[in-house]
C-alpha cells in the first residue's frame, strides 16, 4: 500500500522531520531543536555589520536598507532562502533593527485559519517588519490572501454568509514582509513575484565558521584558541547553528577534562567522543554511505530501496541526509538512483571496485 506524502500546503506537522524524528536527535542536524532557541538568542548579532559571512546577500541588503531609510519608506518585501541554520531568522531581526521599526514573527504552520492572518496584518504598525518562517508550509487559501496585502496594502474581508455576504476592503499600513524557506521551489510563481528582494544564503566556509565559533566563545566567556575554533569549524558542515551546538558540547568536555580551555587537541578528543568525524559526519551519515557501498555495490540504488534499508523516511533522506553529502562530493544523485563516489570509499577505508575506479 502506498503511503501518501505529506502535503505542506495543508498545514499541520511534518511527522518525519519536525517532531520526534531521528534527525532531532542528531548533533550535526541543522534543524532547530528546543534547547537551541535560548542559546541562539544570546549569540545572535543585532546589526548587519556584526553578521558574519553571506557577503553578497549582506551587500544587497545594506544598499536596500540605506535606500529605504533615506526615502523614509518601508523596505521592499524580502525572501530569504537556503539550507537551515544559516541565519535567515537572524537577518530578519537585523532588518528590523537597522530600520528601527517593530518586529513580529510567526510561521507558516502556525497560521491555520484566515482569522489568524487577518489579525496579524490589521495590527501591523507603519513600516513594521513581519517575519514568516517556513512560508512553503503556508496554506494555499492564506497565501492567496497575502497577494493583495503585499502588493496593494489592502485586505479583502468577507462579511456575512450566503446571498447577504459582502466584501469589505481594509487598508493596511505599509509594512515589510520578510519570509524564509528552505524549499523555494515549493513557492508558487505569484507569491515569488511579490518579493522585491530575493536573497540566497550559502553554506559557510571554514574560515567564516572559525570567526563564528570565536565570537560565540567570546560571548559565552569560553577560553578558546584559533586552532580549537578551526577544528570545530571544520566539522560543522558549513552551518553556524551546528558550529554553535558543537561548541557547547566541546565546552562541556573541556570543563570536565581540560581545565575549561579549548585547544585543538581538546576539540578533537571531544568530537571523537561525540562520533563527529573530520568531515562533520555522524554515525547516520556513515551508515548511509556504508549501506550503498556494501549492500548495493556502490549504487545506483533507488530512494525507496535505500529508505527501506535504513528504516528512514524518504523525505528525511532527501532533505536531511543527502544535501550535505552531495554538496561535498560523497554522494551522487542520478536518474537511476544514489551512487557513492570515490571520496566515500576513501573516507570509509573501503577499496573501490576496479570497474568503478575507472570512472571519477
Amino acid at each position: 500500500m502506498d503511503i501518501p506524502k505529506f502535503n505542506p500546503k495543508a498545514g499541520g506537522k511534518r511527522p518525519d522531520l519536525d517532531h520526534g524524528s531521528s534527525d532531532a536527535e542528531r548533533l550535526v542536524s541543522a534543524g532547530k531543536v528546543d534547547d537551541d532557541v535560548a542559546f541562539e538568542l544570546k549569540l545572535r548579532p543585532t546589526r548587519l555589520a556584526e553578521f558574519i559571512g553571506q557577503t553578497k546577500a549582506k551587500e544587497q541588503l545594506a544598499i536596500a536598507l540605506e535606500a529605504a531609510k533615506s526615502r523614509g519608506e518601508a523596505l521592499d518585501h524580502v525572501l530569504l532562502f537556503g539550507p537551515p541554520g544559516l541565519g535567515k531568522t537572524t537577518l530578519a531581526t537585523i532588518i528590523a533593527n537597522e530600520l528601527s521599526v517593530g518586529y513580529q514573527q510567526t510561521s507558516g504552520p502556525a497560521l491555520q485559519i484566515q482569522g489568524d492572518l487577518t489579525a496579524i496584518l490589521t495590527n501591523l504598525r507603519e513600516r513594521q517588519v513581519l517575519f514568516l518562517d517556513e512560508i512553503h508550509r503556508l496554506q494555499a487559501v492564506l497565501e492567496e490572501k497575502l497577494y493583495t496585502a503585499l502588493e496593494d496594502y489592502k485586505l479583502d474581508i468577507i462579511i456575512g454568509q450566503g446571498p447577504s455576504a459582502r466584501t469589505h476592503v481594509m487598508e493596511i499600513k505599509p509594512f515589510t514582509f520578510v519570509a524564509a524557506t528552505t524549499r523555494p521551489g515549493m513557492l508558487s510563481s505569484p507569491l515569488r513575484s511579490r518579493f522585491g528582494i530575493l536573497l540566497r544564503l550559502e553554506f559557510y566556509t571554514d574560515d567564516e565558521l572559525r570567526f563564528v565559533v570565536t565570537r560565540s566563545a567570546e560571548v559565552m566567556g569560553i577560553p578558546i584558541d584559533q586552532d580549537g575554533a578551526a577544528e570545530i569549524a571544520m566539522r560543522s558542515r558549513g552551518t553556524p547553528r551546528i558550529a554553535n551546538r558543537l561548541l557547547r558540547r566541546v565546552r562541556d568536555y573541556a570543563q570536565v577534562r581540560a581545565e575549561g580551555r579549548i585547544d585543538r587537541a581538546t576539540a578533537q578528543k571531544a568530537l571523537e567522543m561525540l562520533e563527529v568525524d573530520a568531515h562533520g559526519f555522524d554515525e547516520l551519515d556513515r551508515r548511509l554511505l556504508r549501506t550503498i557501498i556494501e549492500k548495493y555495490d556502490g549504487g545506483p540504488v533507488g530512494l525507496n530501496t535505500l529508505a527501506a534499508a535504513l528504516a528512514e523516511e524518504q523525505d528525511a533522506l532527501e532533505e536531511v541526509y543527502e544535501p550535505f553529502l552531495i554538496q561535498i562530493g560523497f554522494l551522487d544523485r542520478t536518474p537511476r538512483g544514489r551512487v557513492a563516489t570515490r571520496l566515500a570509499y576513501e573516507h570509509l577505508g573501503i577499496e573501490m571496485p576496479r570497474k568503478l575506479s575507472l570512472f571519477p
